[in-house]
């Protein structure tokens, strides 16, 4: 069994406050789940309004697979939420 965690840090530009973050954060967090079916939460930087960490798992029974649907979920992020720059992010495979 393959576990693969991919940690995101966020930057939201256009967030003025923890709500309007809060909603972006959310609706991204819904999305991943519903497309990718990995599990997803924001994990740091929870009071900050323009910053924010996100954590992806996936379990898997290959790790080429798990990393590659990690790959798929940073380029789908960069696609779909162009207001939203990822500023690092790290791939773990347990």
């Amino acid at each position: 069994m393959i576990i693969a965690v991919l940690e995101i840090e966020l930057h939201l530009p256009d967030a003025t406050s923890l709500k309007d973050k809060r909603s972006v954060v959310k609706s991204l967090l819904a999305r991943l789940h519903n497309t990718f079916s990995v599990s997803a939460a924001e994990v740091d930087n929870m009071d900050l309004w323009q910053s924010a960490v996100i954590g992806i798992a996936i379990v898997s029974n290959s790790a080429p697979h798990a990393r590659q649907v990690l790959h798929n979920v940073l380029d789908w992020i960069e696609t779909y939420f162009p207001h939203i720059y990822v500023t690092r992010h790290r791939i773990e495979l347990r």
